[in-house]
């Protein structure tokens, strides 16, 4: 399975906002600094173009759940095909990751860690394994966490930490069997306001 390798704030500063990609335990604003862009992009003053406003929009969105291009442009393909706003459809099979799932149920603290326990055999859906990060969750599939791996110490940290941010409304979560039902699609209001999703519609309808 393909996946971004590189250093993760670089990406977060690139974008000027907190993709996620570090635990609770790691602020990421006290390595990354939003307003300087890395590299060369540094001394950029120039008003950005329509094409750059939308390309920057898409590579928020498909860096914020760790695809890599030809993922992201088979979910907008996908999208097309189902009926409903193109942009809610991409989210709503973006947020239908398993790996997604694992980090929204809060046993994971980033969804890099959740792809990690579901690639290393550590996640069932309805009592059986699924080895597949982007295996798409249904309503009312049981996501648990393998009996032998509750007692991971990252696991309950994890655990303890999403008390803080809260669980989302369409999942339910069951601290003490290490377990969560997937309740509903989220609707587009329910998710993040920061992304822009028909700046990606447009860039990629050229």
């Amino acid at each position: 399975m393909a996946r971004y390798l590189g250093p993760s704030c670089r990406l977060s500063r690139r974008e000027g906002v907190d993709l996620e990609f570090k635990s609770g335990l790691r602020s990421i604003e006290s390595k990354c600094r939003f307003s300087k862009l890395p590299g060369r992009f540094s001394e950029q003053k120039t008003k950005p173009s329509e094409y750059c406003t939308q390309l920057r929009e898409k590579q928020k969105l498909k860096r914020t759940y760790g695809l890599l291009e030809r993922q992201f442009s088979i979910y907008y393909k996908k999208s097309l095909k189902l009926k409903g706003n193109t942009g809610e459809n991409i989210f709503k099979m973006l947020e239908q990751r398993l790996d997604n799932v694992v980090y929204r149920m809060g046993f994971a603290t980033t969804r890099a860690e959740a792809r990690q326990l579901v690639s290393h055999r550590l996640i069932l859906i309805n009592n059986n394994y699924v080895t597949i990060p982007s295996f798409q969750v249904k309503a009312g599939d049981i996501v648990k966490i393998k009996q032998t791996a509750q007692s991971q110490s990252r696991i309950k940290t994890s655990l303890d930490l999403v008390v803080n941010k809260g669980i989302p409304e369409w999942l339910e979560v069951d601290k003490g069997k290490y377990s969560g039902v997937f309740l509903r699609s989220p609707n587009r209001s329910e998710l993040s306001s920061d992304i822009n999703e028909s700046l990606i519609i447009e860039l990629y309808s050229k």
